[in-house]
C-alpha cells in the first residue's frame, strides 16, 4: 500500500507528466488562458486518462498472452478514442450540463498525448494492475495541478502586469511553465518511481 501511495505522490509532484516529462504541452497552452477553462479540462483529463489506462491493462495483457503486442499501439489509440467518445455521448444524455460546460474540450482529449503517454509509461515499467492505476490518477492529478497553476499565473499577469509585447500570450506561457517545472525539482528523490 505505501509503494501505491509513493507512486501516486511521486507522479504528480516529482514525475509530473507536464512539468517533468514535457507532455500534453498543446492543450496546456491552448487552454490555460482562463481558470475555469483549466479546471474544465483537469478534470476531463483525470477521468478519461484514469479510466483509459485501467481499460488499456487487461488489453495489454491479453496481448502478451496472444503474442501480439506489437498492436498496442494501435489498440491503445482505438480505446483512447472510444472511451473519450463514450463518455461525450454519456455526458451528452445525461449530464447536459456538464457537456456543455466542457464543449470542444472534451473531444481534444482524443489528441493530448499524455493519455497515450501514461499508457506507454506502464508498459515499458511493466506496472501491475493496481500500480498502473495510481500512477496514471496521479499523472493525470499531476498535470490538472500544472494547467490550474499555469491559467491562475496567466489569469493574474493579464490583470497586474505589463508583460513585454514579444511575450505577451503563449511566449509568457512557456516561460511561466518553466519556472514550474523547476520548482517541482524541488520535489526529487520524493518517490522512485
Amino acid at each position: 500500500m505505501l509503494e501505491l501511495l509513493e507512486l501516486f505522490f511521486g507522479s504528480i509532484l516529482d514525475h509530473n507528466i507536464a512539468l517533468a516529462y514535457i507532455l500534453g504541452m498543446c492543450p496546456l497552452i491552448a487552454i490555460s488562458t482562463n481558470l475555469r477553462n483549466a479546471k474544465g479540462m483537469g478534470l476531463a483529463v483525470i477521468f478519461v486518462v484514469t479510466i483509459t489506462a485501467m481499460i488499456n491493462y487487461p488489453i495489454y495483457v491479453l496481448l502478451q498472452r496472444t503474442e501480439t503486442t506489437q498492436l498496442h499501439l494501435l489498440v491503445f489509440i482505438i480505446t483512447i478514442a472510444a472511451t473519450v467518445q463514450f463518455l461525450e455521448l454519456f455526458l451528452e444524455k445525461f449530464i447536459p450540463k456538464m457537456y456543455n460546460a466542457f464543449g470542444i474540450f472534451l473531444p481534444l482529449i482524443t489528441v493530448n498525448c499524455v493519455v497515450l503517454g501514461v499508457s506507454l509509461f506502464f508498459v515499458n515499467r511493466q506496472y501491475t494492475f493496481l500500480e498502473t492505476t495510481a500512477f496514471s490518477f496521479g499523472s493525470a492529478v499531476g498535470w490538472f495541478l500544472a494547467i490550474v497553476l499555469l491559467a491562475a499565473v496567466r489569469e493574474k499577469m493579464a490583470k497586474n502586469s505589463d508583460v513585454p509585447k514579444g511575450l505577451a500570450g503563449k511566449g509568457i506561457a512557456f516561460i511561466i511553465l518553466g519556472i514550474l517545472s523547476l520548482a517541482f525539482v524541488g520535489f526529487t528523490g520524493l518517490a522512485s518511481i
